[in-house]
Formats: structure tokens, C-alpha cells, sequence
């Protein structure tokens, strides 16, 4: 076999020494480099294998909103398809077949006044959905001022502070103006009249989150709709909404059905989810809807055949495999609305009682408690001074547990907290498990005699699925 045996490869960096019992001799691999020959598979399998039991638990990160657990049916419908590519529909017809069921079953689950006219597609997750939903809001403003032959040159788009990275990343890639309407007080998210007053002309949309990743509430949608209704009846300005329901999308149907949020409200032009988050799916699938053809611009749409037929598609990656695709018609089988609805009151229900358990423990204090998506913030009380949020985090890691902490943006930097995710799989069990563990913490932190760690030492963290970077107020 011919292998590098050396322990020390030529760039200083110590290769990998895989155990005899493994393999039929000792060996040493190359870390950063190809090896120069094969390796028995099993030898390869128990390499990378061991390597990768480092990593965190999944079921016991908190800090994530991305499914860890699924049903051994899903798992084995993923690895059946997982070789088959979702953009090749004319090759893969039944799973076309079965996108385009999931895209009629939410269009009916968010109250699309003609679920047969709604446009919809799958996408890798939220965060292509969002800048789907983004170009479709930009596209549509552009040809409307072109139309009135007015100048098209500087669309901005308004959003609280709190939204994904994401859609940073969005108004960077596509060149709009991102107007973030800052923290103020007891108010972490968009607020109606901060929104409006942000818009004029060249504002392509307002983004409104249905689960802000930083405290778990509710972006008051229908109060942002009302006030765009008002702004256009006294100043003739038609600005449409997108939802960013990454989570809440899937939680806000089954758990608060009176809640105005969705293609109920006329100006909701488009609607986003996260499969692989309250969707129940392994990662990685998302969803764009809108309302209807008009919303999405026919020039940003792809024809191809299908059995015969027209498929439009409208998507910024190619290929991808279908297997996401499949598992997220399979849960919608295999539960139904009862079953969503079981699961998700499930997760809200731990959620509000570990933020309560949580209250009652002396040094913490809850911002959110869970009853809207099922995620809750808390910060350690002002008169604390021994230890910091910052050191209840690393200090649970020690136990396993990923529970983040981190300031909120401006203008309230001031805040730091910790922050739970309550996702299936984490029961009333695991709950209990948890807060025994913060206990005994707390009784470690409570010998301290001063803080330990500050924001500079927390390890990177990321809202939803990406970091953020710091952001700007008004512009």
C-alpha cells in the first residue's frame, strides 16, 4: 500500500496515525494532502468516523433551529433517493411530482386564496428562499418604475435589525439599500411604525420575521400590513411584505391558527420556510411561496419539460438531491395536521415550562418565554456581578450542552443572553436532564468571585444558520 509513514508531514502538520486493529499495518495519513494511494474502506470509514465523534451531541444543541432528530422510515426514504438530483425533473418525475404537492399543501396551509394559481418551488433552506423572495420583491419594483418611467437605480429594502444574516447578505449580492430599524427598549424585533417610517419610493418590500432567531417572538405582521395599507392611502406608495417564516411558518398554522400573518392579509406578496427546521426535516430543505403568478416577475422564471408539460422553476443552486425534498412529503403524510399540530404544542409546552423553571432559579431573568415559536431568551439579573451569561454557556458545555450567549444589536448591545431552541425530540426528559445540570452549575458560578468570561471570550454563534456580523441603524 502507498502510504506516507512519516509522522510529521513536509508543511510541519501532524499526520494521522490510524490504529493497527483497523488496518493490516500501521499507517500514517496525510492530513491536508491527498494519499498517495487507496485505503481499505473500512480503514477509511474508521478515520473519519473516530475523527468525528468530537463533535457536540445534536440532540443536545440548543442552540440550533435545524432538525437533529428523524423517524429510521425518513431516514431510509433519504438515503433511497439521495443519488437523485432534484433539478433533473424530467429524469426524476415522481419526485417533481411530489415537490409540487408539498408546494399545494403549504399554499393551502398559509391561506392562499387560489392554492392552484400560487407559484412555489424547494430550495436548500431558508436562507435561498429569502433572497428568492428578496429578487422577486426587487424585480417586480423595478418594472413598475420603469413602467412610470421613473429612475430604478436605488431600491432599498426595510427589516428590524434582528433578521438572518441572510438577508445581508442579500441586499449585498443584489445591490439594494438595507434599512434596519434598531432594538429600542422592550422592543426586539420590527415594530409597525418604525417599519413605515423607514419606506418611500424606492422601497422594494419590508421583511417581516414570523420567529426572530434572537428571543423567539412573533414580528407583528397583520399591524405592519395595516400601517402599509395606511401609508398607501395617503401617499399613493404600494409596498408589499415578504414573511420570513423560517420557523414560525410552521408552527404559527397549527398552534395559532387565529393569527393573522399569511396570504390572509392581501399584502403579503411571498412567504418563506425552513423545512429542515419546525418542518421536521433533516437539513437541507427550504420553501418559497407567492401568492400568486403576478408576484413573481415570468423573467426570473425557468421552463423546462416535464412528462410532456411546462415545469417553471426558480432557483439560485442547481443541482441538489431530492432526498430532503421526499422526507418533507413524507412527514406531511405521516402526520397531517393533527400530527404537526401534537408535535409542535409538544415543543412549545417544554419550552414554557423550562423558561418558567428557568425564572424561578433565582439568578436569571426571562426576556421571552417560548410561546410563540418554541425558543426563549433569558439574561442573568443585574444584581448578579459574579458571573456572566457568557460564563453559564462555557460553563454548560462542560456537560455537553450548546447553549449560546450573545449581545443583541443596536440599540440594545447593552443586553446579553442566553438563549434555548426546543426543537422535536427534546422532551420533558431531556428538559429535566438540562436543569439539573444548570443547577449544578449555578452553584459552581455562585462561588465565584467575579465574572469570568465577556463577549470577546463567547465561540462563534450563529442566528439560525449563519454568523452575524454587526449592523447599522437607520440609514
Amino acid at each position: 500500500m502507498a502510504l506516507k509513514h512519516p509522522r510529521t508531514a513536509g508543511d510541519g502538520s501532524r499526520d494521522l496515525e490510524v490504529n493497527p486493529v483497523f488496518s493490516r499495518e500501521p499507517l500514517t495519513i496525510p492530513r491536508y494532502a491527498l494519499p498517495a494511494g487507496e485505503l481499505d474502506p473500512g480503514t477509511a470509514y474508521q478515520v473519519v468516523h473516530d475523527e468525528l465523534m468530537l463533535d457536540g451531541n445534536a440532540r443536545l444543541n440548543l442552540a440550533t433551529f435545524v432538525s437533529t432528530w428523524a423517524e429510521p422510515e425518513a431516514v431510509r426514504l433519504m438515503a433511497e433517493c439521495a443519488e437523485k438530483n432534484m433539478i433533473d425533473k424530467d429524469e426524476y418525475p415522481r419526485t417533481a411530482e411530489l415537490e409540487m404537492r408539498c408546494v399545494h399543501m403549504l399554499a393551502r396551509l398559509w391561506h392562499a386564496e387560489d392554492p392552484r394559481r400560487t407559484v412555489g418551488c424547494s430550495t436548500t433552506g431558508s436562507s435561498e428562499a429569502a433572497m428568492l423572495g428578496g429578487l422577486a420583491l426587487k424585480r417586480r419594483w423595478q418594472a413598475r418604475r420603469r413602467a412610470a418611467g421613473e429612475p430604478a437605480d436605488r431600491p432599498n429594502l426595510v427589516m428590524g435589525v434582528n433578521v438572518q444574516i441572510c438577508w445581508e447578505k442579500f441586499a449585498n449580492y443584489f445591490e439594494v439599500e438595507p434599512r434596519y430599524v434598531p432594538m429600542e427598549g422592550d422592543r426586539y424585533h420590527l415594530g409597525a411604525r418604525e417599519a413605515v417610517e423607514l419606506c418611500d419610493e424606492n422601497t422594494i418590500g419590508v421583511v417581516a420575521v414570523l420567529g426572530s432567531t434572537f428571543d423567539g417572538s412573533y414580528e407583528p405582521v397583520a399591524e405592519i400590513a395595516s400601517a402599509l395599507d395606511d401609508l398607501e392611502q395617503n401617499t399613493g406608495l404600494d409596498v408589499p411584505i415578504h414573511v420570513d417564516g423560517a420557523s414560525g411558518a410552521m408552527v404559527a398554522p397549527f398552534l395559532d391558527p387565529g393569527l393573522h400573518w399569511d396570504f390572509r392579509l392581501p399584502r403579503v406578496a411571498s412567504i418563506n420556510t425552513s423545512g429542515h427546521k419546525y418542518g421536521l426535516v433533516m437539513p437541507g430543505v427550504g420553501w418559497a411561496l407567492w401568492r400568486d403568478e403576478d408576484a413573481l416577475p415570468d423573467d426570473l422564471v425557468f421552463h423546462v419539460n416535464y412528462l410532456g408539460g411546462d415545469m417553471p422553476t426558480f432557483a439560485l443552486n442547481f443541482s441538489r438531491p431530492g432526498a430532503q425534498v421526499v422526507a418533507q412529503y413524507y412527514n406531511f403524510l405521516r402526520l397531517g395536521f393533527d400530527g404537526y399540530r401534537r408535535v409542535q404544542q409538544t415543543c412549545r409546552d417544554v419550552a414554557t415550562r423550562l423558561a418558567s423553571e428557568i425564572g424561578r432559579l433565582g439568578p436569571f431573568e426571562t426576556l421571552t418565554d417560548g410561546s410563540d415559536i418554541p425558543v426563549f431568551a433569558f439574561r442573568v439579573r443585574e444584581d448578579v456581578r459574579n458571573f456572566t451569561v457568557f460564563d453559564v454557556s462555557a460553563a454548560l458545555r462542560e456537560s455537553g450542552w450548546l447553549v449560546p450567549a450573545y449581545t443583541f444589536p443596536e440599540n440594545r448591545t447593552d443586553l446579553a443572553v442566553l438563549r434555548v431552541v426546543v426543537r422535536n425530540g427534546f422532551g420533558h426528559d431531556l428538559a429535566d436532564l438540562f436543569l439539573d445540570d444548570l443547577r449544578r452549575v449555578l452553584r459552581r458560578l455562585g462561588s465565584q468571585r467575579e465574572p469570568q468570561r465577556g463577549a470577546d471570550d463567547a465561540t462563534g454563534f450563529a442566528h439560525g444558520a449563519e454568523p452575524k456580523k454587526t449592523r447599522p441603524g437607520k440609514t
